[in-house]
């Protein structure tokens, strides 16, 4: 690769960056951004840096990625015991998304892809049911429709991990895909796999929350986006956005305004899981700018 982004976690200690640095520099590679935080909480170390390949005297050249990642686990990553990648940042990511009848978020998706806006790729399209078809197949995407019942669920989910291994999909974005996944395929999906929830989590559950926030008189609405575990909505938030409001607004306000939320607050989640600046701090995140 001649640019590579590093994602790295670790138990805290002198020297890490330097380490780092000394091990991409030695290899040929320029460091064009780094970010990094302890959190002293959980005594972990995060850091993402970016670099570019830009040999000097001295330097052993390594632009193979397998071999580089290889002498990184060696002469780096083992002794810190990290959880470590490297990542090629010209490469597009690859999303399936899944939608029911709600296709606010999925036409956000769909335009943001399409106009280059959002560093990721739209591979296919998963749906319940079939009201959203002619409009993903006009974006020139593919298109299934995989019934859910109670006693279909279980072919339903082994076809999704059909489609997600099919289409190599990297991450799996639920655009208001009102099914409740199964705990086996939060586990197989772990980390990879994002939901909108039409609320600032841990609040309002359940059906018509906008009605809920309103017969409780709220001054914010908002949106949260998080990754999807077995503990239902409540996976590790990634982003979430609000925004004020009074008395004057009826219902269907606050629910037009959450739609809004929940298409920004999804983008900027896919597009921070995207670009690999997203690390895992057990039930939280850590999200690099």
């Amino acid at each position: 690769m001649s640019e590579l982004v590093l994602t790295l976690s670790c138990q805290d200690r002198h020297g890490i960056v330097a380490s780092v640095a000394g091990f991409l520099a030695s290899h040929g590679y320029s460091i064009r951004d780094s970010q990094q935080f302890g959190d002293e909480e959980t005594g972990l170390f995060f850091l993402r840096m970016r670099a570019a390949l830009e040999p000097v005297e001295g330097a052993a050249v390594e632009a193979d990625t397998d071999a580089l990642a290889a002498a990184f686990a060696t002469e780096v990553a083992d002794d810190l015991g990290a959880e470590w990648a490297f990542h090629d940042p010209t490469r597009k990511h690859r999303m399936l998304v899944m939608v029911s009848q709600q296709g606010h978020v999925l036409n956000d998706l769909l335009h943001r892809t399409r106009t280059g806006s959002m560093p990721a790729e739209i591979v296919a399209v998963v749906s319940n049911h079939t009201d959203f078809r002619e409009l993903v197949e006009w974006h020139g995407i593919e298109f299934h429709h995989v019934p859910v019942t109670k006693d279909t669920k279980a072919d339903a989910e082994d076809e999704l991990r059909r489609l997600v291994e099919v289409h190599q999909a990297d991450s799996v974005v639920l655009a208001r895909y009102m099914q409740i996944l199964s705990d086996g395929l939060c586990r197989d999906l772990s980390g990879r796999a994002i939901n909108i929830h039409h609320s600032l989590l841990p609040a309002f559950k359940g059906a018509r929350p906008y009605f809920q926030a309103h017969a409780r008189g709220v001054k914010v609405i908002g949106a949260t986006a998080h990754y999807v575990t077995a503990d239902l909505d409540e996976g590790p938030i990634i982003e979430q956005d609000f925004t004020r409001v009074d008395h004057t607004k009826s219902p269907q306000d606050l629910t037009a305004m959450g739609r809004d939320l929940e298409a920004l607050a999804l983008s900027r989640a896919v597009t921070a899981h995207a670009e690999h600046r997203v690390l895992l701090n057990g039930t939280k995140t850590v999200v690099f700018s």
